[in-house]
């Protein structure tokens, strides 16, 4: 079978003209099964998937690493340099002395000298010491953006990755660091799917040429926090049984016409192939007018980051109104 060609988008300025491939594999569980994870990302190398997406917290890195390392050897790809890879930041370590170590530390799971792009994963920190999550209100402390986001622009100079971004950021918090960065963001990697469109802040990232990546298009179905919403939606079944498509094409469709990118995670061989069977059909007026016609519920609130001594007092304040 011929693999699925993936479409790419070009990420800002401040990268040198960088593509990334708009589809992703996502490798976020809540109980990691190392064996599954490494067959799966064989599997959708095999089918064309040229982006794969991880994070320190999600214990991940060394398994994808391992995956990409026997994709060379069995010739599946020629190099490292035909996938374009992207890992986080997590709280604990975002401190503006302790992001390179951390990058480091990833590259080294990863067993992989650069990273195509490196996120802050949320806009908060937790207290340094032993990854942790999820945070607990004794350790969240206010996020230096300033003083991280230097040490993310040292670390693309320092050549540790090729692009870097944030994840979970408000369009009131991208503006912030748009105010002060020399690298601006590339991307800003937020909760996406027909249930939580994120219009305003779509809108936002891409007048100030910061690509949108969608991670949870499926509503999080599987994982603790996730939800069957989407999945179970009338709407969206009756697009897709008239089409002839699976709720998941028609959800990963509508994210990549929206003008995102996307990450989605399957260990499933038959769902890695359909998942990534988009590109060649498109969503009508008629079906788009119906997914905007969807009432909006945002899965991840986060209210564990919310305390009175903590930097933030509110969801209000976390999402800044962005709900």
């Amino acid at each position: 079978m011929a693999a699925t060609k993936i479409p790419e988008v070009v990420l800002g300025s401040s990268n040198g003209q960088r593509t990334m491939p708009v589809f992703g594999f996502g490798t976020a569980a809540d109980n990691l099964d190392s064996i599954a994870l490494k067959n799966a990302v064989l599997e959708a190398i095999i089918l064309g998937y040229r982006h794969f997406d991880t994070a320190s917290i999600y214990t991940s890195e060394q398994t994808l690493g391992e995956a990409v390392a026997e994709a060379i050897s069995r010739g599946l790809i020629t190099s490292r340099g035909q996938l374009f890879i992207t890992s986080k930041l997590w709280c604990n370590d975002a401190h503006p002395d302790l992001v390179i170590p951390a990058l480091k530390k990833s590259l080294h799971n990863l067993q992989m000298e650069y990273l195509d792009l490196y996120l802050i994963h949320w806009p908060i920190s937790g207290k340094p010491g032993e990854l942790v999550y999820p945070l607990t209100e004794d350790v969240l402390v206010p996020l230096d953006l300033k003083g991280v986001w230097a040490t993310m622009e040292e670390s693309q100079r320092l050549g540790l990755t090729k692009s870097i971004g944030v994840s979970n950021f408000s369009s009131k918090k991208i503006e912030n660091l748009l105010s002060f960065a020399t690298i601006l963001p590339s991307v800003n990697q937020v909760e996406m799917n027909p249930f939580w469109q994120q219009k305003k802040l779509r809108d936002f990232c891409k007048s100030n040429g910061v690509v949108v990546t969608a991670y949870s298009p499926l509503g999080g179905i599987g994982t603790s926090w996730g939800s069957s919403h989407v999945l179970e939606s009338k709407v969206l079944q009756g697009i897709a049984e008239a089409r002839g498509k699976t709720i998941a094409q028609i959800c990963i469709r509508w994210v990549y016409q929206a003008g995102a990118a996307v990450v989605v995670k399957s260990y499933n061989k038959e769902r890695l192939k359909k998942n990534a069977q988009v590109f060649d059909w498109e969503l009508s007026e008629e079906d788009l007018e119906k997914i905007n016609q969807i009432p909006q519920h945002k899965v991840i609130l986060r209210e564990e980051y919310v305390s009175a001594n903590g930097p933030f007092k509110s969801l209000e304040e976390l999402w800044d109104g962005e709900l």
